[in-house]
């Protein structure tokens, strides 16, 4: 998820972050801005305001899946939508139950559509001669109406059984009872890409149509939406792809065996020369064969300088949390990556067999790969 987008902070627990497409789209709303007299800054503002549309569904769709107990870890903003993704193994199934999944998918296009009915409401009590069903619907020469009509396109859009589109997630899950993990995630990527692939394909017809004002209006974010559900499938499947592979890792097969450990009485200068002869950049803290702290080096030489020498248990953190060795990686991944942790140790029987950080990750996932294909190869022959 984190390619071509970038962060916009944490809300409410959710990293939010938003793609790239969102500057494609308004980079399209500044050019098309070719109404004679209409400052270009209107074109920017029709952007905004598609985002706020998009936020507003996505605090809703928070709210419904903290209601039912799912915790996100993260959200994407597309244009059409946020792909999300959960904080445990356990909101994730929680997000699969039969009513929280139905409420979370119903939750969006309630919510752009009960939107559109308040700005509606707001444009008629305050300001009655803006015509709302006036055409161009969305247009940056009116931007009050185009917030109520580009919420109204929300709800149509998520209508769509295209993944991931709302729908389209309540469309994969009955694929996946019916046919199956496998087979069922495949039948909704593909009925999802064709409805992309279609969208573009009409939209690029409409747009060939001489002298109508509808289908010139409609063509444009036929195409446009078309190309952001094929867009947003593929971000989808990938995500579900990684998650499947690191879901199948166990700890035991990651995790460093031949590792450092410092003594709560080590002196701080003692674990420093310690720390100049390992590669690794945290170290569990042990008395005798319990663990009951972790250190880094930068904490060890920020506290050499500013206080002096001391004791490694003056400086170790008492937070840190165990993992086994038949955890699955996907979720010590969703810990590191969440800043609770930056080493997981590893612990058979309360005694430290092994670590795991992100500083070694990469290199031993690429490395149990390399092995399991040979092992399959070795297995064919």
């Amino acid at each position: 998820m984190r390619g071509w987008s970038f962060p916009l902070g944490r809300w409410f627990g959710v990293h939010i972050r938003v793609h790239v497409l969102f500057v494609l789209l308004l980079i399209i709303c500044i050019v098309s801005t070719d109404l004679p007299g209409l400052p270009m800054w209107r074109g920017l503002m029709l952007c905004a305001l598609l985002f706020v549309c998009v936020v507003l569904r996505e605090i809703v769709r928070l709210i419904t899946a903290s209601y039912f107990g799912v915790h996100l870890r993260s959200n994407l903003l597309l244009p059409i939508g946020g792909l999300v993704s959960y904080a445990s193994p356990d909101s994730a199934e929680r997000a699969q139950a039969g009513r929280a999944q139905a409420a979370i998918g119903i939750a969006g296009p309630a919510a752009s559509l009960l939107f559109a009915a308040i700005f509606a409401g707001l444009i008629v009590g305050v300001s009655p001669l803006v015509p709302v069903f006036a055409r161009p619907w969305v247009t940056p020469e009116h931007l009050l109406r185009s917030l109520v009509w580009m919420n109204v396109g929300l709800f149509a859009v998520h209508l769509l059984p295209a993944y991931p589109l709302d729908m389209g997630r309540l469309a994969r899950a009955y694929y996946i009872r019916t046919q199956g993990a496998a087979q069922g995630a495949k039948s909704a990527s593909q009925l999802s890409q064709i409805i992309g692939a279609t969208a573009m394909v009409v939209g690029l017809v409409l747009l060939a149509v001489p002298n109508v004002s509808l289908t010139e209006e409609i063509s444009p974010w036929l195409i446009m939406g078309g190309f952001f559900i094929f867009i947003g499938t593929q971000l989808e499947d990938q995500g579900v792809m990684v998650q499947s592979i690191v879901d199948t890792v166990r700890m035991k097969d990651v995790m460093l065996t031949e590792f450092s450990t410092l003594s709560p009485s080590d002196t701080l200068a003692d674990a420093l020369e310690k720390a100049i002869h390992t590669l690794q950049d945290d170290f569990p803290v042990v008395r005798g064969t319990n663990l009951i702290g972790v250190v880094s080096k930068q904490s060890i030489v920020q506290a050499l300088r500013q206080d002096g020498n001391s004791y490694v248990q003056s400086i170790m953190s008492r937070g840190f949390q165990l993992a086994q060795p038949e955890d699955s990686l996907g979720l010590v991944i969703r810990r590191i990556d969440s800043g609770r942790m930056p080493l997981i140790p590893v612990a058979e029987h309360g005694r430290v067999v092994g670590i795991v950080s992100l500083q070694n990750l990469r290199g031993s996932m690429t490395l149990l790969a390399e092995h399991r294909r040979l092992q399959q190869q070795q297995q064919e022959q």
